[in-house]
């Protein structure tokens, strides 16, 4: 199996193990080595309906979700353990407004057992975000099969 089939299979692999992901309808996109992922608009996320913004929580755990992918993927091996948030900070920059979505997460360090992850979201441009997502995470050990 090739890396590119293996990596596309973790993040498959990785979403379907996110139950909100599913009930948000959450997309990758995966180009070489970097993941974006894809929130499609639909008027079940719209928090507030007289400005057309998108719910905060939506927004919330759609940046978690890109902030787990990521993580789960940059693991060794085909084993996928998913890690799990310790605390996380979400500056909301600006409404989002009734369209896609899209977010990328960058690993800024990771050790042993807690990984610390930015995540960008944005609509128009990622020059302008919408939401910043900072993270540190317990990293989970995948157990392997004997």
């Amino acid at each position: 199996m090739s890396d590119q089939t293996s990596r596309d299979d973790k993040v498959k692999r990785a979403l379907a193990n996110i139950p909100y992901a599913a009930e948000l309808g959450i997309q990758p996109i995966l180009m070489g080595q970097e993941l974006t992922l894809v929130l499609p608009y639909s008027p079940g996320i719209i928090g507030n309906p007289m400005l057309k913004a998108l719910h905060g929580g939506a927004v919330g755990a759609f940046l978690e979700t890109c902030a787990i992918v990521q993580l789960g993927i940059a693991g060794e091996g085909e084993e996928l353990a998913l890690p799990k948030p310790i605390g996380i900070n979400i500056d909301y920059l600006r409404r989002g407004r009734p369209q896609d979505t899209y977010a990328r997460a960058v690993i800024g360090r990771s050790g042993s057992r807690v990984a610390n992850v930015r995540v960008k979201a944005w609509q128009d441009s990622l020059q302008t975000p919408i939401s910043i997502l900072h993270g540190n995470f317990l990293i989970a050990k995948a157990t392997s099969k004997k």
